[in-house]
């Protein structure tokens, strides 16, 4: 069982990147399955209809999200939709959409996704320590296949919480910071894990917005508009094996693939 877990998809770049990567990816890696943060897929802040369903279209399964998923005021209306794209699971009860969601995958296996936030230096959440292991439960009686985004900036909240779950879950991959880690590994008890996914989108720039841009506000202190950049775009996201009838990471691959073509 191969699962492809995209970071972050920061924009029109980002969409480009999926687009030209992911296909060929699951044909020539017998990918059976694959999950993207799609909280900047809109511009670079939010989601919208038409831009979940061109990855939806370009082969990801389910999308997960964070801090931004209500920056697009039209997600309001189509996360009551479709069940493919999640919000946080530990945000208020009362917020339109699910934060979890087991779907089929293309081998026939069934595979649990949970979207989660951290707490550090983010906006107000439910606990995730608390929230996700009796999630984490009841998901398990469907499949022993879970995988669980974690959307948070601190690495350390990151990391305990990959610790919380090991052994318990597939996968705890971290999304939201856009800067891909190199600490992918196996945790005790079969869990793959990573810091972060790192993004699809334009590398030339400060997180995937362009570089004028954020530099303006760190040197005057004033608001500025940010504006997605378009060089060096890539395609980052883990690869992991796993065991279908235990749902135990096998083994882990970090990619980070570069797109051929400037964008323009």
């Amino acid at each position: 069982m191969r699962l492809l877990l995209i970071g972050d998809i920061m924009g029109r770049p980002g969409r480009r990147a999926v687009r030209e990567v992911l296909p060929g990816l699951i044909k020539e890696r017998g990918v059976d399955f694959v999950t993207a943060n799609a909280e900047n897929l809109a511009g670079g802040v939010g989601t919208t209809r038409e831009t979940a369903e061109e990855m939806f279209s370009a082969g990801v399964d389910v999308l997960t999200s964070g801090n931004h998923i209500w920056d697009n005021k039209e997600v309001f209306d189509y996360i009551r939709q479709e069940p493919r794209l999640l919000r946080p699971v530990n945000y208020p009860a009362v917020q339109p959409g699910g934060g979890s969601l087991v779907a089929p995958a293309r081998n026939g296996a069934k595979v649990a996704v949970v979207s989660a936030s951290g707490r550090v230096f983010m906006g107000p959440a439910h606990c995730p320590f608390e929230t996700l292991p009796p999630l984490v439960a009841e998901l398990r009686k469907e499949t022993p296949l879970v995988v669980v985004d974690f959307h948070g900036e601190a690495t350390s909240e990151k990391r305990a919480l990959g610790w919380h779950l090991a052994g318990t879950v597939t996968a705890v991959v971290g999304t939201h910071t856009h800067v891909p880690t190199a600490d992918e590994e196996i945790l005790e008890g079969g869990t793959a894990y990573v810091t972060d996914l790192g993004m699809a989108g334009a590398y030339d720039s400060v997180i995937g917005i362009r570089k004028e841009d954020s530099l303006a506000r760190f040197r005057t202190g004033l608001p500025a508009a940010y504006h997605t950049a378009k060089g060096d775009v890539r395609f980052c996201a883990l690869l992991v094996e796993a065991d279908e009838s235990s749902g135990k990471a096998l083994s882990v691959e970090r990619m980070c693939l570069r797109l051929e073509e400037p964008l323009t």
